[in-house]
């Protein structure tokens, strides 16, 4: 195989409306840029209140004929989805890469990682099946049904711009639902990419639409009477807001937010499988991942041990152009990102944190205008800094000493997030009581990155979900769908005269 190619389409980006791409109101424009290069790439169109108003409207009327065909039904259209995915992978991940800055390899993975979310939901035959008892009372079965909410929405994230919305849209639409997605305007394109491939695919035009946009269009989704659940993935303040939102307005609401994901070292830890670990969790994706490890627990002696082997490593970072072969870290999304990522170096070193290796300043040759920054690892970091209790959301990995395991893993329950977590050890009691003390919703042992796969659901723990519910998986059905029991006897099995009590058991 040659060299991927790049993404370098010009056009602007507009909405999937009733199956057709549309400029809708077209009132205001937002640039789009390649991260790797820092020039303008395209205009993304931001959506108006008019233009989800149009989207919705078609997904409401397209959903009703689409409710009524059989689950089998609509898995095969998905099983066609999955087809054109493989076939396209490559191009859809060229397309991350041109306007995420992530290397091609990883952006490869994320669409792989969609890929599995679709091939759950092509088992939605199974997954709708309800539950069913014959006799609970005299001449009576009761048997429970799950069936689709209608109208449902995804407002999703510029990290993982297949990913993301593949949590959401084949589940919900396998499920009955008609979709309306709303993904980040930083990096748009492969939203309406997807969407042609479900229409390829043989999708009704409406079951799944595309608004492009902002906060406009955000607050428009959670006001409109139709939208019967949004889920959300993105920071924590934003989740708070469209879970207080989205609840006020009486919708089914799950919001994913932030992290701070901690990796416990033990003493007894293969050191160099840690090290290994270390540097793909924090500085893959440019730390611009929800389940990025950004704080590195070092118990006992350990952390003498290791931090000199995470500065050479950090510092001998291979940082491209995402596009190039031998990529290991890419550009930030934005410029503004890039700030705020130094900004948090400059205040942990005046909070009094050993900066041991420095991202600040980093070049590309050929990309001087690129959105690029470095590795950065800090040492003997404190709770108290906001470098550790903030999510950065970068290439910056903080070290925090601990004396025992106690201490370690009090640390991690009492931060405030609880996303993902890891501990690496030799120790398999230990492991036994981090997985079972630990006060967070996604646990590795010996596994940095501990994201559950298609069939085991997404979430974190306190400030890191607002809701009820886990992304993805058998939680995602209930997400998606509504529990119906009826109850059923007929007239031969009926007494004569009036029925003062409920059925029982009796």
């Amino acid at each position: 195989m040659g060299a991927p190619e790049p993404f370098t389409a010009t056009a602007d980006v507009g909405h999937y409306i009733a199956g057709a791409i549309t400029p809708g109101g077209a009132s205001r424009r937002q640039s789009v840029y390649n991260p790797a290069t820092g020039a303008l790439a395209r205009q993304v169109l931001l959506g108006t209140e008019a233009d989800v108003a149009a989207a919705v409207a078609a997904a409401k009327a397209a959903f009703p004929a689409w409710a009524d065909w059989a689950p089998v039904r609509r898995a095969r259209v998905l099983q066609k989805f999955l087809e054109l995915l493989n076939q396209h992978r490559d191009t859809l991940a060229a397309m991350i890469t041109g306007e995420h800055g992530k290397v091609f390899s990883d952006a490869q993975g994320e669409v792989t990682r969609g890929i599995e979310n679709v091939e759950f939901a092509c088992g939605i035959p199974q997954l709708l099946k309800g539950d069913y008892t014959e006799q609970v009372s005299t001449g009576i079965d009761n048997w429970t049904q799950r069936q689709p909410l209608g109208v449902v929405a995804g407002i999703t994230p510029f990290n993982f711009p297949c990913m993301v919305p593949c949590w959401m849209f084949p589940l919900a639409i396998a499920c009955g639902n008609a979709f309306v997605l709303k993904p980040s305007e930083r990096d748009p394109s492969a939203s309406l990419f997807m969407a042609e491939l479900l229409s390829q695919a043989g999708l009704p035009a409406g079951v799944f639409n595309v608004v492009q946009g902002d906060k406009v269009a955000v607050d428009a989704l959670l006001a409109h009477p139709d939208v019967k659940a949004v889920s959300f993935v993105g920071s924590t303040p934003i989740a708070h807001y469209i879970y207080e939102t989205g609840a006020r307005q009486g919708k089914r609401v799950q919001a994913l937010g932030g992290a701070k994901n901690h990796m416990v070292v033990m003493p007894d830890a293969d050191l160099e499988q840690v090290v290994d670990a270390l540097i793909g969790s924090a500085y893959g994706s440019a730390g611009e991942r929800c389940m990025a490890i950004s704080v590195a627990v070092l118990v006992g002696d350990v952390g003498d041990k290791i931090v000199p082997r995470l500065a050479e490593r950090a510092k001998a970072l291979k940082i491209r152009n995402g596009m190039a072969g031998d990529a290991e870290m890419g550009p930030v999304i934005t410029r503004e990102a890039k700030a705020r990522i130094e900004g948090y170096i400059d205040l942990g070193v005046k909070e009094g944190a050993k900066l041991v290796v420095d991202g600040r300043g980093c070049k590309v040759p050929g990309h001087e205008g690129g959105f690029f920054t470095g590795g950065t690892l800090f040492d003997h970091v404190t709770p108290s800094m906001r470098i550790y209790k903030e999510e950065i959301f970068g290439p910056v990995l903080v070290c925090v000493r601990a004396k025992d395991f106690g201490q370690a893993l009090a640390l991690v329950n009492d931060h405030e997030f609880g996303n993902g977590v890891s501990c690496f050890t030799r120790d398999g009691h230990v492991a036994r009581e981090f997985s079972r003390r630990v006060q967070v919703g996604m646990v590795g042992i010996n596994v940095p990155i501990p994201v559950p796969m298609a069939w085991h659901g997404f979430g974190g723990w306190k400030r890191s979900l607002f809701g009820d519910m886990h992304a993805y998986g058998e939680e995602g059905v209930r997400f998606y769908t509504k529990q119906k029991s009826v109850m059923q006897r007929w007239p031969e099995s009926i007494g004569k005269g009036a029925e003062f009590a409920m059925p029982t058991a009796r």
